[in-house]
């Protein structure tokens, strides 16, 4: 199944105030002990600003029915939402079954805004309080499967089981084991004839919590602060409001994303969004958590899925998935950015080595005092280590300068094919440990040895760095990595990986938007979230 073409139930619905380009709301889901504690919570959740908050009466380690009810939907400054979920469907709650469901219709008959009920118990709970419930409350009935997403065929039937209870709300949340699994969920969005929250948990199904608003879901849920979740994968409620501009998201919003594995490390989000925000640029700029690159360009095949930057490991691997190919990445056999263009085929460009090489020359003259035309990497012993997409540009890229490129890799074959392409030679990750025929080498890491959360991994002893006078290292997190501070230690200038990102930055932005980049906003940006 593809996303392609799909109609967007939000076409037909009306926005409010408040310059919001979606109507989905976003509830906070509280966690607490305590009553008081989440009275506390409450308050907070409205601070950040959560349209509603969701009552986990499963966490709550004493509960009286009554009392404690009345407590929390009177004093709540926001909407309810009662939840009371039972260990069976992946809640904390282990107790009485009888007196779980005597909560949830007091809740109703209390008013709370909203009840959820799980499908199981479903027509039992709508017989027990037929003709009781107040209008103004609203049954939401769930279904949660923590092992996979269920064929589309599956998740229209349980729809419908879900609808025919009687349920105010339908609500569906699977478990993403692919990052294509999303493409049912928005698929169940976008072809709901009542309101309904469908999402993918876990982390590939992370993207189906910010796309909601895109695809008109009843809501979505943000956490009050990381890693305090009620489900996998869930954003947290200033990532959503601050991060990915949710408000702003419209059924026309343009999609864009950077496609790896693994991207949680990403500072890219940060970047894009923040510019696009500053030129009010209609996009959204998402980490895609990809396993593989063909099934997902096939999968999202949509006009409005439009741009990605590609990082470790599928910079090869996204070459191979695009219609047409920009010379310069054919040359080096990578890409590192991919747009839709308007007949809906993909282009390919690699401008990882532009960055890189403007980044290191600029140390280089600034380390030898030089101010020429001529390239201070031309005819400099250049240490290329990794074969990867990102080492295929940089070495590349030496190339093109008139360095003399030596490819170090941990696989001996990948290094001498990608050397044989740039007039160069390969030796292994081993035998770079003791290789110095000259001193004032150049060396660039592009693997991603060192990268968090393994700090403290480097990809070449501290002994072999005194031979070089600049070394390059193209991860960006930490800005610092072990093998920068250890070649500075040893007299080497080292220049950061963010050099490069910046400057793909720059070029990506323009590819995307048809715009100038916000430089100077895109470097603060980088400055404040590295």
């Amino acid at each position: 199944m593809t996303l392609g073409s799909v109609p967007l139930a939000t076409m037909d619905l009306q926005v409010g105030s408040g310059g919001r380009r979606n109507p989905t709301m976003i509830c906070a889901p509280l966690m607490a002990d305590s009553v008081d504690q989440m009275l506390s919570l409450v308050r907070s959740a409205k601070d950040q600003g959560a349209d509603l908050v969701e009552l986990r009466l499963d966490f709550l380690k004493s509960f009286s029915p009554r009392q404690d009810l009345e407590t929390l939907i009177q004093q709540s400054s926001l909407p309810t939402l009662v939840t009371f979920r039972p260990k069976w469907e992946g809640g904390q709650y282990e107790g009485d079954e009888k007196a779980r469901l005597d909560a949830l219709r007091l809740a109703v008959e209390l008013g709370s805004a909203y009840v959820d009920v799980e499908l199981k118990v479903a027509n039992e709970f709508f017989n027990s309080v037929k003709g009781k419930k107040p209008e103004k409350v609203k049954v939401i009935v769930s279904s949660h499967n923590y092992e996979k997403t269920p064929s589309s065929e599956e998740l229209g039937n349980l729809v419908a089981r879900i609808q025919a209870t009687g349920a105010d709300i339908v609500k569906i949340a699977t478990t993403a084991t692919d990052i294509t699994d999303n493409a049912r969920i928005f698929q169940v969005l976008a072809h709901s004839q009542v309101p309904t929250i469908a999402i993918a948990m876990a982390d590939r199904g992370y993207i189906s919590r910010i796309l909601s608003g895109k695809y008109g879901a009843f809501l979505t849920f943000g956490t009050l602060e990381a890693g305090v979740e009620s489900a996998p994968g869930q954003p947290t409620l200033k990532d959503l409001l601050d991060l990915y501009n949710f408000r702003q998201i419209g059924s026309d919003t343009k999609v864009h994303g950077v496609i790896g594995n693994p991207i949680g490390h990403s500072k890219s989000p940060h970047l894009y969004n923040s510019a696009f925000k500053s030129v009010n640029f209609n996009g959204i700029y998402l980490p895609l958590l990809v396993d593989n690159v063909a099934n997902f360009i096939s999968t999202f095949s949509s006009p409005d899925f439009v741009g990605y930057s590609y990082t470790i490991p599928h910079k090869e691997a996204g070459l191979k998935c695009c219609d047409e190919v920009d010379p310069i990445a054919q040359a080096i056999g990578a890409i590192s950015c991919m747009t839709r263009r308007p007949d809906g085929s993909m282009m390919g460009y690699n401008v990882d080595y532009l960055g890189a090489i403007a980044a290191i020359e600029e140390a280089l003259r600034a380390r030898e005092g030089t101010n020429g035309a001529a390239s201070p990497l031309a005819g400099k012993l250049f240490v290329v280590i990794g074969a990867g997409g990102a080492g295929k540009a940089l070495a590349y890229g030496g190339y093109e300068k008139g360095a003399r490129v030596m490819v170090a890799n941990r696989t001996y074959d990948k290094a001498k094919e990608l050397a044989s392409k740039v007039g160069g030679k390969a030796i292994t990750l081993e035998e770079l440990e003791n290789f110095h025929p000259e001193e004032g080498m150049i060396l660039a890491n592009t693997t991603s040895v060192g990268m968090k959360p393994n700090i403290d991994r480097t990809p070449l002893a501290k002994k072999a760095l005194s031979h070089y006078s600049l070394v390059f290292d193209a991860i960006y997190t930490p800005k610092l990595t072990r093998l920068l501070r250890e070649a500075q230690e040893c007299g080497a200038t080292p220049v950061y990986g963010t050099e490069m990102f910046i400057n793909q930055a720059f070029v990506q932005f323009e590819r995307f938007t048809g715009m100038p980049a916000p430089k100077q906003l895109i470097r603060d940006t980088l400055a404040k979230n590295t």
